[in-house]
């Protein structure tokens, strides 16, 4: 029995996975991570020898590389990401297949989580799946038919960047986008926002400072905090005016959403289900789940392993 080799890049960190597919469940046999170095080869050559390593001279079956873009998949290319200053010119499934001696595919993060949510998660048997990062920011990745939905150039499902107020917390550059009211960043500047009118009221929330979190504004709703709620009530406005357009737009079946959201889904329910019944189309609507994240903090790990399984198919 082959073995899926899953490589990880982030701006800080590189881990190298390995796992195996059985019954349509994955189950992760190992991992090695290291400091992100500044050199992309330096890289490459580390995360091909854990994998020659953590695989004890298994068959490698695929290779999937799971990074933040921007990229260009089909070449295998970074484009200069912002978080990976000088990753370009070089193609990394290139490279990978040639040291392993196995199919590969790059796909961006937010892709690559979609498709392993899908896979093994909350998404599982999905026609038509949308996954939400709701972290940081706010990214997505669309999976029809088991098929990763790339665009013209890489460039399908960044939502994040829609506007939906002409005021409002700013994401993406953007006051008033989407990413604004719906990932952690947002949440926080809503929380100053709506913190700051309270104690101009004389009800100063113990939570509100310069660097509150949306950590700290979850764990003060969850004890009863008035102010806390309205921060989520908010949030979960926006949430369900974009999410009412992507429900119209491509009919899914499944919405999966990761991080915050998965963490506080008791926070958003009421006020997302009024806004998404206000605004989408019943019909649509009707058909369509709209549940939290499964894979937690294994996400990285099963999304370059979900890339492998896509390579060797592919291969195959």
């Amino acid at each position: 029995m082959g073995i899926y080799v899953g490589f990880d890049i982030g701006g800080t960190k590189c881990a190298a996975v390995t796992g195996i597919e059985k019954d349509g469940e994955l189950t992760i046999l190992g991992r090695e991570a290291f400091a992100t170095p500044a050199d992309q080869q330096e890289a490459l050559d580390r995360l091909c020898a854990l994998a020659e390593k953590l695989s004890g001279g298994q068959e490698i079956l695929g290779i999937g590389i799971s990074s933040g873009g921007p990229m260009d998949a089909d070449k295998g290319e970074l484009c200069n990401p912002p978080n990976l200053p000088g990753w370009h010119g070089i193609s990394l499934t290139d490279y990978a297949q040639q040291k392993l001696h196995a199919p590969a595919l790059l796909e961006n993060d937010a892709n690559a989580c979609a498709l392993a949510e899908w896979r093994w998660g909350a998404g599982k048997g999905s026609k038509v799946m949308m996954f939400l990062t709701f972290g940081t920011g706010l990214g997505a990745g669309i999976v029809i038919g088991g098929r990763v939905l790339r665009g013209a150039n890489g460039n399908a499902g960044e939502l994040g960047h829609w506007r939906l107020a002409e005021t409002g917390p700013a994401g993406y550059g953007k006051v008033g986008a989407f990413e604004g009211f719906c990932s952690g960043g947002g949440i926080a500047q809503l929380a100053q926002s709506i913190g700051t009118a309270w104690a101009q009221r004389g009800q100063k929330p113990a939570w509100l400072s310069d660097r509150v979190t949306a950590k700290d504004v979850a764990q003060a709703a969850f004890a009863g905090d008035s102010a806390a709620q309205e921060v989520f009530d908010t949030s979960a406005r926006f949430l369900g005016k974009g999410l009412a357009l992507a429900v119209d737009f491509l009919n899914p079946d499944c919405i999966v959403i990761g991080s915050v959201y998965a963490r506080s889904e008791a926070l958003f329910r009421k006020e997302l289900r009024r806004a998404l019944e206000a605004d989408a189309l019943a019909a649509s609507l009707a058909v369509c789940r709209i549940v939290p994240a499964r894979l937690g903090d294994s996400i990285g790990d099963c999304a370059a392993l979900s890339l492998a399984v896509q390579a060797a198919g592919a291969q195959g």
